[in-house]
């Protein structure tokens, strides 16, 4: 049976609150899970204690088990100094959309249009 430790959402509409639980992988998101190992409220401010309560010796029991961390679970494991740091990249990040390359495009047209422009004149006048 694949593990994984991870969010499963409960709370109103816009009013966000998370259970960390140990869930078999097949299972839906908010569905069925073998057990709950903490709590995070995204409302809370990011300095608050309540924000995010994690039962550490049942997560290093489920890590020990093979379990496997989904990646904002496995953030705040490192945070907690649980799972050592991980370097992560993401390449596309910096990278503009469609719309804006294509705006990018044009303007760089248009700047080379203008630039060839004032050269013919001069060539013309000499």
């Amino acid at each position: 049976m694949a593990m994984k430790i991870r969010l499963a959402r409960g709370g109103s509409k816009k009013r966000p609150f998370y259970r960390v639980v140990a869930a078999d992988s097949r299972m839906p998101r908010d569905g069925r899970f073998i057990e709950k190992l903490g709590t995070y409220n995204p409302l809370l401010p990011k300095d608050s204690e309540e924000r995010v309560k994690l039962d550490m010796e049942r997560i290093q029991f489920w890590l020990d088990q093979g379990a496997q961390p989904t990646d904002r679970v496995a953030r705040f494991l490192e945070a907690a100094g649980t799972l050592a740091k991980t370097e992560r990249n993401n390449p596309k990040k910096a990278v503009p959309g469609k719309k804006a390359q294509d705006r990018a495009e044009e303007k760089a047209a248009k700047a080379a249009e203008a630039a060839e422009a004032p050269a013919e004149e001069a060539a013309a006048e000499e």
